[in-house]
């Protein structure tokens, strides 16, 4: 048996032997990951078999799931974090050799070394494990050769073994099918490696003094103790992968703002100070400058516990913004088939967002109006006046006080509105901020294409800093995944950028490029002059030439003013 209780034996009589946390059990144990009743072991002529009791929890042999199964001698029961091995009393098996019942031993104690294997470092990765567990095999049983292949999948691993020349041919095949493969012929004993059901890989051994079951046997416990291994380490990559995610968010603070320039500072001070008031916030500020970033700062410092909601105003018609702000009552119009909540109630004792106020209809301004003096609204069609609990935040890119001067917006509306008024600035004006918002876009993309990417060339980033962003921190963002998606460097390179990147940095520049720059420039300009004259204008042929990708070859002609040059020849 391999897990907590590594050794024990438990001899099987002729009546059911039932496995699980129940004090009832035959065999009680303790995992919280087991059922009560789990699997039952019944004697059914003159054979045994096992069944699942728990259809939310997952008996395994050799491996693989089972609902019912009829054992073989050797079959390897995984329950919960338990292994265990059917032996028939009197059949020849490790136990009857002196030192084989202890390297079973041994490689049951294993099982924390394989998992401090997976998760002790970021080079625990497959390959490792590989080469591990072949080692470790030798360290149990004397062998003249051996091999561990790892993959994800019948078809993946087929490959690897058609890679190495393992025989016969349809090794993967066999193991799927029929399990353990001994080749008398070749000398080797080769047994699938299982993991969530699924074959996951193999291990091949060539013994030395030691017969063909003895060593089936003894490379099944490994595989059996090798799954948690990997297992582990899938697990402990895709945590590698998560914990990557989260740490992109460097250079920020619990308001989720990245940015280090003054005018972030004294916005990320002014949110401190608000957030814990349920006063109403209006944030003004351009398109793409992240005002809904902002409001879910704000919610999150507030203290509030219910959830934050939020509401483009300008997304639907009024008649379906109404319904959607307000909810309706059942018969309210065609279609209202049943009662339904709205964004308010939703946002009851939390925060509701809502973006693109300026775009409110008037018969919706009036009923806003009375949600922020009076705190009660009614559901469309019904007669039930309801109280509320929320706070409101609200966003526009308009100048609504010049709006509601001229009669556009209503005047009252905007002074409720108007409580506290956050205005965000746009990337023009803190250009300091746009090499963290690029690299935090550049490894967010990067991960989401997953790619690998350093970061931006100086001249790459001389663009992005000199280029004035009409679009803000949304179309920064866009243009760096653009980057990412057609690089096909380690470094983001000028030629990666959009065009409207490379032409509006042309006309405002932050800074004269240095002596430096302008050699690589000339460098680039002539190679490409030098490569268009030899293939005769043919772009394509130029590109093969400077061993580029036709499309990197255009843009670097734009990027560099070349066009004219090249039309002139």
């Amino acid at each position: 048996m391999g897990g907590t209780l590594a050794g024990n034996r438990y001899i099987l009589e002729e009546k059911p032997f039932e496995i699980g946390r129940a004090r009832s059990a035959s065999l009680c144990l303790t995992d919280p990951a087991l059922a009560a009743r789990h699997c039952i072991i019944r004697p059914i002529n003159g054979q045994w078999r096992i069944a699942s009791l728990s259809p939310g929890h997952t008996t395994y042999v050799n491996g693989l799931r089972i609902n019912e199964q009829q054992l073989e001698d050797n079959d390897q029961i995984s329950v919960g974090d338990n292994d265990f091995i059917f032996r028939r009393q009197g059949e020849p098996g490790p136990e009857t050799s002196g030192g084989s019942k202890a390297a079973l031993l041994r490689a049951c104690s294993l099982l924390f070394l394989f998992r401090s294997l997976a998760t002790a470092s970021a080079e625990s990765t497959e390959g490792s494990l590989e080469a591990q567990l072949i080692r470790l095999v030798g360290d149990i049983v004397p062998i003249e050769s051996g091999v561990t292949l790892l993959a994800k999948g019948e078809a993946a691993l087929t490959e690897r073994c058609a890679a190495r020349g393992l025989q016969p041919r349809n090794l993967c095949a066999k193991l799927v099918a029929e399990g353990p493969v001994v080749d008398a012929e070749r000398g080797t004993a080769t047994v699938p490696i299982y993991a969530r059901g699924n074959i996951a890989g193999l291990i091949q051994a060539r013994p030395r003094g030691v017969s063909f079951p003895e060593i089936t046997e003894i490379l099944s416990a490994v595989a059996v103790l090798a799954a948690a291994a990997i297992e582990s380490a899938r697990e402990v990559e895709a945590l590698r992968n998560e914990n990557a995610l989260l740490l992109e968010q460097i250079h920020t603070d619990e308001t989720g703002l990245i940015g280090e320039s003054p005018a972030m500072e004294r916005l990320r001070a002014t949110i401190g100070r608000v957030a814990p008031r349920d006063a109403t916030i209006l944030i003004l500020g351009e398109s793409g400058t992240g005002k809904e970033l902002i409001a879910r700062a704000l919610h999150n410092q507030s203290g509030r516990r219910g959830p934050f909601v939020a509401v483009n105003c300008a997304a639907l018609s009024d008649n379906l913004l109404e319904s959607e702000l307000f909810g309706h009552e059942k018969g309210a119009f065609t279609g209202a088939v049943s009662q339904k909540k709205g964004k308010l109630e939703m946002a009851e004792g939390g925060t509701i967002f809502l973006d693109e106020i300026g775009e409110l209809a008037p018969g919706l301004q009036a009923k806003m109006l009375r949600v922020l003096q009076e705190r009660e609204f009614d559901r469309v069609g019904g007669t039930q006046t309801l109280r509320l609990d929320v706070r409101v935040i609200a966003a526009t890119n308009r100048d609504l006080a010049s709006e509601a001067k001229r009669g556009a917006f209503r005047e009252d509306l905007y002074h409720r509105l108007n409580v506290v008024a956050l205005r965000t600035s746009p990337l023009r004006e803190r250009p300091e901020d746009i090499p963290l918002l690029a690299n935090h876009f550049l490894q967010k993309a990067a991960a989401r294409c997953k790619r690998r990417v350093q970061g931006f060339s100086p001249e790459a980033m001389r663009l992005l800093r000199s280029y004035p962003w009409p679009g803000n921190v949304r179309e920064l963002e866009n243009a760096t995944e653009r980057a990412v998606v057609l690089g096909t460097t380690d470094m983001t390179l000028p030629e990666d950028l959009p065009d409207t990147v490379l032409d509006g940095s042309a006309v405002v520049t932050a800074s004269s490029p240095s002596a430096f720059q302008n050699s690589v420039g000339s460098a680039k300009r002539e190679s490409i002059i030098r490569a268009w004259n030899q293939a005769n204008g043919d772009y394509k042929a130029a590109a093969a030439l400077l061993e580029l990708h036709p499309n990197s070859l255009l843009r670097l002609i734009r990027t560099l003013r070349l066009r004219d040059v090249l039309n002139q020849r």
